[in-house]
């Protein structure tokens, strides 16, 4: 704050007024509980946006929505966001289920990752299970254990889910001819 103050007349006169006219704007009778409700306010109007999910915070359970998700904590359960992207950032490490339309790994993700367009590890990321998608791209010094399958657009979010229900339904349906 003093370091503006000194760049420029203007500059302070500028950024006083940014800081003070949302806290001015959420509440103006209490100052007080102003900062606590500002930073929140900031995720809710950007719907849509992406959400985080700080160092310092862990997780267990499912997490779904509409929004994309960049994860720099823990996270253990499942995630399903299949319209939006999923970053796992340099200190994430998720350990989940995960169906996304984009994934990019930047830290640890060990679980059954399916991404209806494409997944990206990045040197420093490492993914363990199996991949269903329709476009990879693991960089060089990236550590990646499991399998891939490379689907046809569209198909990587349902892929194993709708293979063995279509096998066990001809099954069944062979098997009832065959006994009648």
């Amino acid at each position: 704050m003093w370091g503006r103050k000194e760049e420029g007349g203007m500059s302070p006169a500028a950024t006083a007024p940014e800081p003070e006219a949302p806290k001015t704007i959420a509440r103006p009778p209490s100052s007080a509980s102003t900062p606590a409700v500002a930073p929140p306010a900031k995720p809710v109007e950007r719907k849509g946006g992406q959400a985080l999910i700080g160092k310092s915070l862990k997780v267990k359970g499912a997490i779904s929505g509409h929004e994309d998700l960049y994860v720099d904590g823990e996270i253990e359960g499942t995630i399903e966001l299949e319209e939006n992207s999923l970053t796992v950032g340099p200190n994430g490490n998720v350990n989940a289920d995960v169906k996304a339309r984009e994934i990019t790994v930047l830290g640890r993700l060990n679980g059954t990752v399916r991404a209806g367009e494409r997944i990206e590890i990045r040197k420093t990321g490492s993914l363990e299970g199996d991949i269903a998608t329709t476009r990879i791209v693991i960089e060089d010094g990236a550590i990646f254990r499991g399998s891939i399958d490379i689907v046809k657009p569209g198909e990587a979010t349902n892929a194993k889910r709708s293979e063995p229900a279509q096998s066990g339904a001809n099954s069944k349906g062979d098997s009832a001819k065959s006994g009648a």
